[in-house]
């Protein structure tokens, strides 16, 4: 396969991840807004250093709230992590490669940029921001549905998971940090009944909280940090991520299971052993923030390791460090 192609493919499939995910972290805070005790203007400046756009947010905006956050992690074209900024450059990349995917691709990518392109002509109302962003999230599904479905499952499939797989690991492991950047407000209302709201809040987040139900049923957060962190069943929790991107990289280049011929193999292969062999309370006792933080650094470097591999090319669409979007 092309590098052009596969480079294509992937960000494809990332960027329209990325959407989503944009869209879970601002759809939990206008959640979590209903049930604050108090002024929230303060969770919105956390919530774009989260999203690692803060700078440039602060350049342009000064003092975050919700009007601005949301504008700017939703529609701002300024912002080449916008859910506008993913889905327009999701698109241009499927149109370079309309010969490979399915014409069904074609038209579900089409349709969900077209109604969030719909919608970022309206005057903005936080009252139906809620309906918005699941529209945005079950649009995304259906792509990722309609791919699956429709797709061959050969090199350009494998491709378009380790995208997606990738992405989802590194937005489930930012929401696991926004407890404790947004979230968590002092010590003392640890093992309170507002500290169990926003648990709750981090698991509808990764839409994770009916399925955490069933096989924990109280909300404890240890449990919702191993559910998050090192299940290996549910599709939004980081070691189910990395486990499937970890197969279909050695899909690609052909290489058995517990070998490696190159970094990014060898990367996913550390990452899934060291996931594999950890447990919730080693976490804990490390710092889950530190933990979290020490695995976004090596989600980035596979996120390298793929693009020199594989990808790695003079393409039309600037392709910044670590991963992150710009439209040329």
């Amino acid at each position: 396969m092309l590098s052009r192609v596969a480079d294509s493919i992937y960000w494809m499939s990332r960027y329209v991840e990325r959407a989503e995910n944009v869209a879970r972290f601002i759809d939990v805070n206008l959640n979590l807004m209903l049930d604050s005790p108090e002024g929230v203007d303060q969770q919105w400046d956390p919530l774009v250093n989260t999203t690692g756009d803060h700078e440039d947010f602060e350049r342009r905006f000064g003092r975050a709230d919700a009007h601005s956050v949301i504008h700017f992690l939703t529609f701002d074209t300024e912002n080449p992590n916008s859910i506008l900024s993913c889905l327009r450059s999701a698109r241009e990349n499927a149109r370079t490669v309309r010969e490979i995917i399915s014409s069904e691709m074609w038209l579900q990518l089409n349709k969900f940029y077209l109604m969030v392109t719909s919608a970022a002509s309206q005057p903005a109302n936080i009252g139906s921001a809620h309906e918005f962003f699941t529209e945005v999230k079950m649009a995304s599904h259906l792509f990722s549905g309609v791919t699956d479905a429709t797709m061959t499952h050969g090199e350009a499939w494998h491709f378009s998971r380790v995208g997606r797989k990738l992405e989802r690991a590194d937005k489930t492991s930012r929401m696991l940090d926004v407890k404790y950047y947004i979230l968590l407000r002092s010590v003392e209302e640890v093992g309170t009944p507002l500290d169990d709201i926003q648990w709750a809040a981090v698991l509808r987040s990764a839409s994770a909280f009916e399925m955490y139900r069933k096989q924990h049923g109280r909300i404890a957060p240890k449990e919702v940090v191993n559910f998050l962190l090192l299940n290996r069943e549910f599709p939004r929790a980081i070691h189910f991520c990395l486990l499937a991107a970890r197969e279909s990289m050695h899909a690609i280049s052909g290489t058995p299971l517990g070998t490696f011929r190159n970094g990014p193999e060898k990367l996913l292969g550390q990452l899934c052993s060291d996931l594999s062999y950890t447990s919730v309370e080693e976490v804990i006792q490390q710092g889950v923030h530190e933990y979290v933080d020490d695995l976004q650094t090596r989600l980035n470097q596979v996120g390298t390791g793929v693009f020199e591999t594989f990808l790695a090319f003079k393409s039309p669409v600037n392709r910044p460090k670590n991963g992150r979007a710009a439209v040329a």
